[in-house]
């Protein structure tokens, strides 16, 4: 099952993504990620994420949000899971 996790960051936490994005990237490459990449700001500069999970349910999902660095550092402003279909 694909399952989006779209999240935004807190504003001015540049820093606190900054901090924990080789911990994060380790946990990407070390999991059931399909794609992922952040959001970009109007200035370019990273303000979210976007992450394409393939799980077998979306507590599974839930679970693997609950255990990323960003999410464990207080990154979010806001995060949601929604079940996605790939067609291109």
């Amino acid at each position: 099952m694909l399952i989006a996790f779209i999240a935004k960051d807190k504003p001015g936490a540049l820093s606190i993504r900054l901090e924990h994005r080789p911990a994060h990237v380790e946990y990407l490459k070390a999991t059931n990620v399909a794609q992922a990449g952040p959001l970009l700001d109007d200035d370019g500069e990273m303000c979210g994420s976007l992450v394409i999970l393939d799980l077998h349910d979306m507590a599974a999902a839930q679970d693997w949000v609950a255990h990323d660095p960003y999410t464990k550092a207080g990154l979010f402003a806001s995060s949601e899971l929604i079940a996605w279909n790939k067609v291109i």
